[in-house]
């Protein structure tokens, strides 16, 4: 059975990693075959069978990157991913809040147990793998790769933002109150002008759009080795007939365009889509392990790139959406500036996902919103921008702006992991 060669007492590995390679961190039981007499004393020693030690697992993640964004989390309910873009090794996977696996060690007692699962947080949940959330503005990667390869809109075309949208009898709002005035897609981008992205996604509908989502890997478990992965939700127009009865709405796929709606992403769904971008459309399935090898050494088993996929985006099109991105910490107007970097590029996409629809005219000011119904914040981002060798995704559970609660650890993430590659003496002692 599941247990066979294990004794009572035995020390298992319950969660992530150490559950789906238990069997080869195990070893076997040393033991001996003797003769006894009718007193059950030991008369000879008739075979003697030397105990085996497990193999040793090698995991791909950055240990120092991993810690830094567990301290990162520390406090706040969300997940980070970090990704290595040429070939899809997990170089950090946390979730916050995080419990000690430890605990589990020789039996864990009755109120620990208990707070563990009455904690309203979810410890025992792995957000970065479990959590589906609506991306928010971050899937308007989606919205403008798909926009421009399907020819919708190209360089030239502008939309005037007044800070909102009539469709049908509705006013579909943009963030900004003011406006943006009239919108390009680098602006758009850059800004995050949903008014801009609302007439993209008219103009695509929503099956179109689910096109690109799904070929991006929304919507489908991206195959990572650990347990319970959540597959998210990209819809279609059948699938909503399928699941309520009712056609699909024009103005739904509005909502759709921006990230909202029925969309629900993980952090590393998204972390494998901020890779696919940095890496010139190729998704590779996420490899969290890196090798079993035998105590000597010997190698066992290794990983090796998997190809998933690829963005079905021609290179001028991907170009482009790469440049919004890179506006988007780096431009004058970019709602990520904030993030910036003195000695890396940085380039990455905000997204505010509504936790559930306020009421349109909400008069409470924001910091008078109950918590639990503030949006999550969403940041993700690749560096450095011309040549990414890591690639994040930041959730930070109702947090409202991924710009101010997001954006900052991913860029810490991203600090961390490329100035261990020394940069230059200088600008690494520098403070900021």
């Amino acid at each position: 059975g599941k247990y066979s060669g294990y004794r009572s007492g035995d020390l298992i590995g319950k969660f992530g990693a150490e559950k789906v390679y238990e069997n080869h961190l195990r070893g076997k039981r040393g033991g001996r075959q003797v003769e006894v007499n009718a007193d059950g004393l030991v008369v000879r020693i008739l075979k003697t069978v030397e105990a085996e030690p497990g193999h040793n697992v090698y995991l791909t993640i950055d240990e120092v990157l991993q810690r830094r964004c567990e301290v990162l989390l520390d406090g706040v309910v969300g997940a980070a991913v970090a990704i290595e873009p040429d070939s899809g090794p997990i170089l950090a996977l946390a979730s916050s809040p995080s419990f000690d696996q430890n605990s589990f060690v020789g039996g864990i007692t009755h109120q620990k147990w208990d707070s563990l699962i009455s904690n309203p947080f979810r410890p025992m949940s792995n957000r970065a793998i479990q959590g589906e959330y609506a991306p928010g503005s971050t899937y308007k990667i989606i919205t403008a790769l798909a926009g421009l390869e399907e020819g919708v809109i190209d360089t030239k075309t502008t939309f005037f933002c007044p800070g909102h949208y009539r469709f049908g009898n509705r006013v579909y709002r943009c963030w900004k109150k003011g406006g943006h005035g009239s919108v390009e897609i680098l602006k758009a981008v850059e800004e995050s002008c949903d008014v801009f992205f609302y007439q993209v996604g008219q103009r695509l509908g929503v099956d179109r759009l689910a096109f690109y989502a799904r070929a991006a890997g929304l919507g489908s478990p991206t195959g990572i080795f650990l347990d319970q992965e959540a597959r998210g939700l990209i819809p279609t127009a059948a699938w909503k007939k399928r699941r309520t009865g009712v056609p699909w709405q024009e103005g739904e796929t509005l909502s759709i365009a921006i990230g909202q709606g029925f969309n629900l992403a993980t952090p590393l769904q998204m972390a494998v889509l901020a890779a696919a971008v940095a890496n010139g459309g190729k998704r590779y399935r996420p490899m969290i392990l890196k090798s079993i090898q035998l105590e000597d050494g010997q190698i066992l088993q290794k990983s090796e790139p998997k190809l998933a996929g690829k963005i079905p985006v021609s290179q001028s099109t991907l170009d482009l959406v790469k440049l919004g991105l890179w506006r988007v910490v780096n431009g004058e107007s970019g709602t990520a500036r904030g993030s910036r970097l003195d000695d890396i590029d940085i380039s990455g996409k905000t997204g505010t996902s509504q936790v559930i629809s306020r009421k349109e005219d909400d008069p409470l000011p924001e910091e008078d919103i109950p918590i639990h119904l503030r949006a999550h914040a969403w940041f993700v981002a690749y560096a450095p921008s011309e040549k990414p060798t890591i690639a994040v995704a930041v959730v930070v559970e109702h947090g409202e702006h991924g710009s101010g609660a997001a954006a900052p650890i991913a860029r810490e993430m991203i600090k961390t992991y490329l100035r261990k590659k020394p940069v230059s003496t200088q600008l690494a002692t520098q403070n900021d």
